[in-house]
């Protein structure tokens, strides 16, 4: 039944902003819907039209709100409402899926709220549901949806996907707010949990619906491969206690081979059909990792030349970051610690413990204990993750 109501949720979204526009509305009606379903069908069973049912019982909640507030002539004008809503559109579900799912990653929305807006439109989440995914106050978590939606509508967004020419920037900010929603997930950005199951799981949805909606787009192939290849890893990150485990010391018998196949047969289907582009290239990478039986026999050279093509398609920091690993592994520490060593200046780095946990890695490697040891505690006090702060900790302790 949760699949059933996260698949309908933007298609009844959809529905309704056809109809009668408003979409900060609509979509608030849907949500009190989506609640009475969850409380009501486990007892009555599910409808025999569950689509309808939703779209009716979310047109009613339109109508109260509007009798609440609106005066008789504008009741009279929208009484037409009260007739149920039917299953008959001239435009496909997934068409206004995709609609909604563009509308939630409006370029006039910051990046938490594209977050937000998505799992809770798109993914169907509740407002609690989201609000302890990111370790927020629900009251916090409810404002920023409702700022979100009044931004969208000060911005003048119409219920229609963006024209051709706007086509693919919208689509990079789609692929973007899924991934932070995967990796989110993958590696929770704080509290005491490694993972967040629920919206790595989310985040593969709805990018496997936004690959059926757009098949010919090969960078949703490749953040889906990339994806799958990703959390196929994720049994292995953790022993018992939630202690992190680093990839080398990963028990890789433990990976989701079922997954791996998935998504090495993805991004080779991607790579054959044109131009590549950052997630296609870093699922490759993700490819080359897992198709290692042991760490021993990771192929850094083929790695280290697809950093080499992912920094000419999508330079920045972090691919600097992770490059200089793969310079370490085939040139040697001292090279990865030089390339570190371009980042110590770049502000967007000064916020995350990342940049001062590699450097520790590659410290420990180039056999600088003390320097190792000094960095890895300096990480640990930058991370608001436990799993990541106790293992950074453990490391140091381990070369005093």
């Amino acid at each position: 039944m949760e699949a059933l109501l996260r698949e309908l949720a933007p298609q009844v979204i959809g529905l309704l902003v056809r109809k009668h526009g408003q979409f900060d509305a609509c979509e608030d009606a849907v949500q009190e819907a989506l609640l009475s379903a969850a409380q009501q069908w486990p007892v009555q069973g599910i409808p025999d039209s569950p689509k309808s049912w939703l779209a009716t019982v979310a047109t009613r909640r339109l109508v109260d709100e509007w009798r609440s507030e609106s005066a008789r002539r504008r009741r009279e004008e929208n009484s037409a409402l009260m007739e149920p809503a039917g299953e008959a559109s001239t435009v496909s579900e997934s068409d206004d899926t995709l609609t909604v799912l563009f509308l939630c990653c409006h370029p006039s929305l910051s990046a938490p709220s594209q977050l937000a807006l998505t799992l809770r439109a798109v993914g169907g989440l509740t407002t609690g549901e989201i609000a302890n995914a990111f370790l927020v106050p629900e009251s916090t978590l409810a404002q920023r949806i409702s700022r979100a939606k009044q931004t969208i509508k000060k911005a003048g967004a119409e219920f229609v996907l963006p024209p051709a020419a706007e086509l693919a920037e919208r689509v990079r900010v789609v692929l973007q707010v899924l991934y932070l929603i995967f990796n989110e997930g993958y590696t929770t950005s704080g509290g005491p949990d490694l993972h967040r199951a629920d919206l790595t799981a989310e985040a593969i949805r709805l990018t496997r619906l936004l690959r059926r909606l757009m098949p010919d787009e090969d960078e949703v192939t490749g953040l889906l491969a990339l994806m799958l290849l990703t959390d196929a890893r994720r049994a292995a990150r953790a022993v018992e206690d939630g202690s992190l485990v680093p990839l080398a010391e990963q028990d890789r018998s433990s990976w989701n081979a079922e997954l791996i196949a998935e998504g090495v047969s993805l991004v080779s289907a991607a790579l054959e059909a044109g131009p590549v582009g950052p997630y296609q290239v870093q699922a490759a990478i993700a490819a080359v990792h897992s198709e290692a039986p042991t760490a021993a026999d990771t192929d850094w050279s083929q790695i280290l030349a697809l950093y080499d093509v992912l920094e000419k398609v999508s330079p920045g920091p972090v691919v600097t970051l992770n490059r200089a690993v793969a310079v370490a592994e085939v040139n040697g520490p001292e090279a990865g610690l030089e390339l570190l060593a371009t980042l110590d200046d770049d502000s967007r780095m000064s916020q995350t413990h990342r940049l001062v946990s590699v450097r520790g890695h590659l410290l420990e490697l180039a056999g600088d204990t003390a320097a190792a040891r000094e960095a890895y505690l300096r990480a640990a006090a930058k991370t608001a993750s436990e799993p990541e702060k106790q293992y950074l900790t453990r490391r140091a302790e381990r070369l005093t």
